[in-house]
């Protein structure tokens, strides 16, 4: 399998395959495939808010599986340490000097199970890994395998014994998803199935790592239109003067919304980003990053209604023709 650079012809059939194959081991969920293969070639990362048991972690294996790369899984609770994420540095008695000892978060996928049951100290050591692509441990700075993805999972029912991530946290993820129950139709297939139900064992690689580096490095070159950037602010000056909303989307939020956009431009085959890239990733992409003007105090919005608030507002912005 070659890793040199795919021109624009040959990425197209690629990633067709690459979404066949994770879409296999997550039938009938298209929409979070794609999102999360959005997020994937736009060097962002996700947030998977969904109940236990609908295919997260089958969504994070194929994920790697497909484009050849490695997984560690790390499963948040309330006494894991950011060492025990990031790596720590052993004193080496034959040499008499320091070594690191590198975590998880060297690979190229980091399946974060429930991080919000982690402390905020744990949970902040993924900020520099999630923004710079990098760990700063005891002084010493390594950088991390590319690709680097993360994907973090939290249960939106089950608050007892978690700490809900701040707006720092929140803002290094490019989306937010759900996967939510099969169609009926796969379900029963799942429960008529005999023997092995683990779909994504059988994904097959379609891309090795350097490639997807490749197209990540292709997806920055997609032309936005300054009409399209233009819109695309504008949307961004909806969130902050709407009084539905205390706290609108940061110029980190719109610079992720671009990148996605042409992230789906690239994996709808297109070498150029249309006005439906910016109009159907707003909400997975912003929603998260918006807080509603408080209703009664201690309230906390769900967050369909920050869903539901959103996609009011970039209904409101006129769509460039």
């Amino acid at each position: 399998m070659t890793s040199a650079l795919p021109v624009a012809r040959e990425a197209s059939p690629l990633l067709m395959k690459l979404r066949a194959a994770v879409e296999h081991a997550l039938e009938g969920k298209p929409e979070a495939v794609e999102l999360a293969l959005i997020a994937m070639l736009a060097r962002g990362h996700v947030l998977i808010e969904d109940v236990p048991g609908v295919g997260k972690t089958t969504l994070a294996r194929a994920l790697a599986k497909a484009v050849g790369g490695e997984l560690r899984r790390v499963q948040f609770t309330s006494d894991l340490l950011p060492s025990d994420v990031l790596g720590v540095s052993v004193f080496d008695q034959r040499n008499g000097h320091f070594s690191f000892k590198p975590g998880p978060i060297f690979a190229n996928v980091l399946l974060a199970d429930e991080i919000n049951r982690a402390s905020p100290r744990t949970q902040s050591a993924l900020l520099e890994a999630m923004n710079e692509g990098q760990v700063s441990v005891d002084g010493t700075t390594t950088f991390l395998p590319e690709p680097f993805f993360v994907l973090a999972t939290q249960n939106p029912q089950d608050f007892a014994g978690t700490f809900p991530l701040p707006e720092s946290q929140l803002d290094r993820f490019m989306v937010r998803i759900r996967i939510g129950y099969p169609p009926p139709q796969v379900e029963m297939r799942l429960l008529l199935q005999g023997g092995d139900t683990d779909r994504a064992r059988g994904v097959p690689q379609v891309l090795d790592p350097a490639q997807l580096v490749a197209m990540q490095r292709e997806v920055d070159r997609i032309d936005l239109d300054p009409s399209l950037a233009t819109y695309l602010h504008a949307v961004l000056m909806a969130t902050r003067t709407s009084p539905t909303l205390s706290l609108g989307a940061s110029p980190r939020a719109g610079m992720n919304l671009a990148r996605a956009a042409r992230g789906r431009a690239v994996l709808q085959g297109r070498s150029y980003c249309i006005a439906d890239d910016i109009h159907d990733l707003a909400v997975p992409v912003l929603a998260h990053r918006v807080r509603l003007s408080a209703h009664a105090e201690g309230y906390m919005p769900s967050r369909d209604e920050c869903e539901a608030a959103v996609r009011d507002l970039v209904a409101r912005v006129p769509v460039p023709l």
